[in-house]
């Protein structure tokens, strides 16, 4: 299943480019200075998001890096494959596979929400490959926390699914929860349009379910992460108010696993910091990586 939608320029003023991957064709956007001079910067979004969620970083940081942003099968203008099963290993296996189609070497990744599993997946695979990491309002170890364990249950409940599914409930309400202020209509229509079918949101339907079904790939990044990325630099990007990844219990973990590390706090972003502080983010990545 492709997905018909032309995003309006003045919001997204990107080139598409597509990737044949082993699963489906990938959309990803690849901008950055004449002849991609500039560091990689590897962009991964999280659920119910695609690329479009990056667009003011992108844009911010597009004369200094080269800044590659995928929309993970089943997200945004990417393939919705017949026969995928849109788990997590499966996304970070995909997105993997277009870091080397495109030969990134000494990258930054940067991860929010599933962003952050799937980021690190890749990059453990790639870890001398890697130049820096940076990571907002995510995590990647096996949930213990019981709101996160209940939420992913709830979610995964047929009435909750038949909402994610029928009536799009994590575009519809998630995405004005998860933000300081409710996005424009402009912009929540970017993110309706690729999700316009239940057919089309079974990638958003599954992320929920994955946060206890991908316990074993968690487990291994648990593990993985700090042994092979630890000693790289970090750049922590955290909306203080969210009500999901809270930075009491995550930051700690995170600043364990990066002893190099730099935090900034956006004290009035909530979840989805790339809609609420672009500009903040992009000065700390010039700051750190630049």
């Amino acid at each position: 299943m492709t997905i018909d939608f032309t995003p309006d320029p003045k919001l997204y003023p990107f080139e598409s480019r597509w990737f044949d991957s082993s699963q489906g064709r990938v959309h990803y956007i690849d901008e950055g200075p004449a002849g991609f001079t500039g560091p990689p910067l590897l962009l991964c979004h999280g659920n119910p998001t695609w690329s479009f969620l990056y667009r003011n970083i992108v844009i911010a940081l597009r004369d200094r890096f080269r800044c590659v942003a995928p929309d993970y099968l089943g997200f945004g203008l990417s393939d919705r494959p017949a026969g995928f099963g849109y788990k997590v290993d499966e996304h970070a296996r995909v997105v993997g596979e277009l870091v080397d189609h495109l030969g990134l070497d000494d990258f930054v990744t940067m991860g929010q929400d599933w962003g952050g599993p799937v980021s690190m997946a890749v990059a453990v695979e790639r870890a001398d490959r890697v130049r820096g990491v940076i990571l907002g309002n995510t995590w990647f170890w096996p949930t213990d926390e019981f709101t996160t364990k209940m939420f992913s249950r709830v979610m995964s409940s047929p009435p909750l699914q038949y909402a994610i599914l029928h009536r799009n409930f994590f575009v519809e309400r998630l995405i004005p929860a998860g933000t300081e202020h409710r996005p424009s209509d402009a912009v929540m229509q970017h993110y309706r349009a690729v999700q316009p079918s239940p057919d089309a949101r079974r990638g958003v339907a599954e992320m929920p379910k994955q946060i206890l079904a991908a316990a074993p790939l968690l487990a291994r990044l648990a593990r993985e992460v700090p042994a092979k990325l630890g000693a790289k630099p970090a750049l922590f990007v955290w909306g203080m108010k969210d009500f999901a990844f809270r930075p009491g219990p995550t930051l700690p973990r995170m600043r364990a696993a990066f002893p190099d590390h730099v935090l900034v706090e956006l004290p009035t972003a909530k979840h989805f910091i790339q809609e609420d502080a672009p500009d903040q983010i992009a000065a700390a990545i010039i700051e750190r990586f630049g």
